[in-house]
Parts: structure tokens; C-alpha cells; sequence
């Protein structure tokens, strides 16, 4: 980083921080430009904080986040073909109150179904059961890497492989204290051009900017919900609702009925060993099978495979009882 280069950077921070009635978001371009700059390490540090304290600090912004995804795949040279998915599923979830990632087992019945599931993530703010330990108790890799796509339909990528950058400014969260829009922005990476994608937010406010930058990237479809933790996992203890762009027809939301007769689980209950168990159909708890198969009705839903929440529940029981 030259005085140059931070001087070029400046005016960003400028926009963003005017203060009342003079500040504005960044427009699709700038936000690319800014934040190419920011990963290919041509912003100082202070001002990358500001910068993204800024954002924050506004609230985020389709345009802004959209430019910012652009510049994240250009930097990773990510969407250039090469890796055949059906299903895109980012998970960085960041849970207080989150036990095993249940998830995790609704992808991994997926793939045994047919479907080509690329995951990739970061859960070191989680406090529960992380991803990579999900797969280690199951005996599986945790850095599987593509190839296993073609050996097993699934495959997790740890955003620190897939793209280092985006992964350092991830771990900026320790010094702010505070989330910030690279949060977003890994969610919406899609880095195999999937066709669907299934992602997970903390906040609903979250939703819509989900949502704009999937129209705005001209995806074929996108399913988003306020998930446990902020993970693309759907706990049908009570009802909800979830929305789905699509390409062919717009949005829609979806209402999402609860399973009756499940009580919340702890935290606590969940570890390895049970979480392997229900795996192998050792034992089958009804709050955890409840919530992987409601899972996986997502799934099809943002796929296009079940015309209704309904049916795709029935569907997913299928999928899961024939996972072995």
C-alpha cells in the first residue's frame, strides 16, 4: 500500500462519512472499486476499519453489497465454470445459542439424493458445533475440497481456502466487537454459480439486501430466512415464513408451518457422538430430525422441486429415510 493508493481511497471514505444530509451510499460501481482495492490490500488498515464501520454504521445497501460480492469473485477468480452444483449453501453463522449444526445432515442427505451441494463457510464465532467438527464426527474430511463433488455429491470449502482475503476481514470482527458487511457479502459469493442457492440470516432486516443483490446478479433463484444462528436451517417449532427469488417469476414468500409436538432442545444435548448417531440412525430425536428435514423441504423448495411447503416436507422425509 502506497500514500498513493491510500490517497485514491480516501474519497470513499469521504462519501460514506459526510455526516447528515451530505453522506450517501456508494453506487454499484464504487463499492466494487473500493472494496477490490480493499482485498488486493491497497487500503490502509485504518481506513479499511472506517470503511467498513461506515457501511455498517448507514446500514447496508443492495447496490453497495452487489458491487462489493462482484469485486470478492473477481478477486477469487471465482464463477469461471469448473465445479457442476446444484446447490449453493454458505453457512456463517455466528450462534450464541447454537448446539449441532443439523444442517450439516440435511446437505449431506441431499447429496446421497442426487443433488450436487457445495457449502462453504466460517464458524469461528459460533459457540456451538462448527461444521468442520460436524464432518470430523461423521469420519469425514473437513477441508473436503471439489474433487469430492464428483465422489460424493457434496463439498465444504473453509472461506480461508476459498478466498484468504475475505477471510482476514472476517476475523475483523474481533477488534470491532460488531459484524460487518463482509458478512453479507461471504454469504452471497455463490462461488460455483449454482443455480440455487439457500442462505440463512441473523437479522430479517437482512432479507431484503439478500434478496436485491440475487436480482441485481440476475441469479436463477435464492431462498433466504431468519435461520437459527444466522445458518440456512429452519427449526419448525413454530411457523414462519421465508422468501424465494427466482428468476422466471420474481419473489414470493412462503409460508413455512410448524411440526407439532416438539419441544426446544439444548444446546447441551448436542455432541459428537449423538450427532454421528442420528447420522447413522442410531437414535432419532424429534426436535433434531424435525429440524434437518424441514431443512432439506428448503432445499427443494429453493430448487424448484416441491411446488409448495407442504409437499416438500413429505418429499424430505423421503430423502431422509433413503439417506443410507
Amino acid at each position: 500500500m502506497t500514500t498513493l493508493q491510500a490517497g485514491l481511497f480516501a474519497p470513499f471514505i469521504a462519501t460514506l462519512g459526510r455526516g447528515p444530509g451530505r453522506s450517501r451510499a456508494l453506487t454499484r460501481e464504487e463499492a466494487r472499486t473500493a472494496f477490490a482495492m480493499v482485498l488486493r490490500g491497497e487500503a490502509d488498515p485504518y481506513q479499511v476499519g472506517a470503511f467498513l464501520m461506515l457501511l455498517r454504521f448507514r446500514g447496508e445497501d443492495a447496490e453497495e453489497i452487489t458491487g462489493m460480492t462482484e469485486a470478492a469473485r473477481a478477486h477469487a477468480g471465482l464463477g469461471h465454470g469448473g465445479m457442476d452444483v446444484d446447490l449453493d449453501w454458505p453457512s456463517y453463522g455466528a450462534g450464541r445459542t447454537r448446539g449441532a449444526p443439523w444442517f450439516l445432515l440435511s446437505a449431506l442427505a441431499l447429496a446421497r439424493s442426487g443433488i450436487r451441494v457445495l457449502m462453504h463457510g466460517s464458524n469461528e464465532f459460533s459457540t456451538g458445533m462448527t461444521v468442520e467438527a460436524g464432518l470430523a464426527a461423521l469420519g469425514l474430511p473437513s477441508d473436503q475440497g471439489i474433487h469430492s463433488l464428483k465422489d460424493t455429491g457434496f463439498a465444504y470449502l473453509p472461506l480461508r481456502t476459498l478466498v484468504p482475503a475475505m477471510d482476514r476481514l472476517l476475523d475483523m470482527r474481533r477488534l470491532f466487537g460488531l459484524r460487518s458487511p463482509v458478512n453479507t457479502v461471504v454469504r452471497l459469493l455463490n462461488p460455483a454459480d449454482a443455480p440455487a442457492g439457500i442462505d440463512g440470516v441473523f437479522h430479517p432486516a437482512y432479507i431484503e439486501v439478500h434478496l436485491g443483490v440475487a436480482e441485481r446478479m440476475h441469479r436463477g433463484s435464492l431462498l433466504v430466512l431468519k435461520g437459527g444462528g444466522g445458518e440456512a436451517e429452519r427449526v419448525p417449532l413454530k411457523p414462519a415464513t421465508a422468501t424465494l427469488w427466482a428468476l422466471d417469476n420474481g419473489r414470493r414468500e412462503l409460508s413455512l408451518p410448524a411440526v407439532e409436538g416438539l419441544a426446544p432442545r439444548s444446546p447441551a444435548a448436542d455432541t459428537p457422538a449423538s450427532f454421528a448417531a442420528v447420522w447413522a440412525g442410531e437414535i432419532a430425536p424429534a426436535t433434531p430430525v424435525a429440524t434437518i428435514q424441514a431443512t432439506i423441504a428448503l432445499a427443494l423448495l429453493a430448487m424448484g422441486r416441491a411446488p409448495n411447503p407442504a409437499l416438500a416436507m413429505d418429499d424430505a422425509a423421503s430423502i431422509w429415510a433413503q439417506r443410507r
